[in-house]
């Protein structure tokens, strides 16, 4: 039998085996290392979160924690992600369904030098505009959940200083692609540093950007 306490097929089944998928494609796509990182999302009235210190190539749907949103208790599951304190807090703040935090190499190198990922792609419109860096706080920290919220007003991305970034969707799957996203943006701003001085899009370009997505339903499956 899987690890965990929360084995048993439930109505929590399917979502408990998209996060192990989705922590195993982080790994793929070079979001996370070892054990760093972490996903969630919500399960009806609880917050389903990867565990604490579990690879990701060995986590099994029984490992992914149950946690309620009030105190962060556990429901069902081990040990939750050292991080729930910040995931608990996004969900109070905001209207997500599902967080991803990574440690992607560029988002972190970046991290230490910026205040701020400036626009260098019209991409940056999905993630709300130009992605902000939190003060540093230790990882686990109210400290960290306190900063990430404040930084993503405005916004479904923050980078977190020293560390690395969360985002977060009406899906997991969304909140997964801007992840890539924003790695993708940092890899851009970084290589055009070295290239120059980049160009950035102002504000009102990108309100324009988002204006145009919503005209045609770009990214929307069907006819």
């Amino acid at each position: 039998m899987a690890r965990g306490t929360g084995g048993a097929p439930g109505r929590h089944a399917a979502l408990r085996e998209s996060l192990v998928d989705h922590g195993r494609r982080m790994v793929h796509d070079g979001l996370v290392d070892g054990v760093s990182g972490n996903l969630s999302a919500r399960a009806g009235d609880l917050i389903a979160i990867t565990p604490s210190g579990v690879p990701y190539q060995d986590m099994a749907p029984a490992d992914i924690c149950l946690v309620r949103p009030a105190d962060g208790s556990t429901a069902a599951g081990g040990r939750p992600s050292t991080e729930t304190p910040m995931h608990l807090a996004v969900y109070r703040a905001t209207d997500a369904a599902a967080i991803v935090h990574t440690h992607s190499p560029f988002v972190v190198a970046l991290s230490t030098v910026l205040d701020e990922l400036p626009a260098v792609h019209y991409a940056m419109a999905g993630l709300g505009g130009p992605v902000r860096v939190t003060p540093y706080a230790r990882f686990g920290t109210q400290e960290l959940a306190d900063g990430a919220v404040a930084a993503l007003r405005g916004r479904t991305a923050v980078i977190l200083r020293n560390h690395g970034a969360l985002t977060y969707g009406a899906t997991l799957e969304q909140a997964y692609d801007r992840a890539r996203t924003l790695e993708w943006l940092a890899s851009v701003y970084w290589h055009a540093r070295m290239a120059g001085r980049p160009k950035t899009l102002t504000a009102a370009q990108l309100d324009e950007v988002r204006e145009a997505t919503r005209a045609i339903r770009y990214g929307e499956g069907g006819p």
